[in-house]
This record gives C-alpha cells, structure tokens and sequence, in this order.
C-alpha cells in the first residue's frame, strides 16, 4: 500500500504543477493561488508520510 500512496502523491504532485503552469501561463492568479496551495498540501502530506519529493522552497511555503 505504501508504494501505491507514494505514486498516488507523485501523481497528484504532477498533475498539480502542470495546472499550475498553465494557470500562470493563462493569468489567472486565483488559479495560481489556488495551485500553489494545493502543490503546498501535498509536498507537506508526503513528508508527513516520509515520502521525500523532490521540490522548490517556494513550492514547500506556497509561494510563487
């Protein structure tokens, strides 16, 4: 189960900087927010798990 929640968290990670990039591409700052928090979340929920991803300072504080 474990490898199957560290994919999981991988894939979701993916798909949330891929929306954030087209949200930045677009303008649409409340996307933008919105993805940062969500890449946020995410990176905190697999540290909680000991699930190291490889990741920016910026993305760990939801920042852009």
């Amino acid at each position: 189960m474990t490898a199957m929640f560290d994919e999981e968290l991988r894939e979701q990670l993916a798909r949330a900087r891929e929306e954030l990039a087209a949200a930045r591409e677009d303008g649409d700052a409340d996307g933008v927010q919105a993805y940062l928090g969500r890449v946020a979340a995410l990176l905190r929920l697999a540290s909680q798990h000991g699930i190291h991803l490889p990741h920016t300072p910026e993305e760990e504080q939801g920042e852009s």
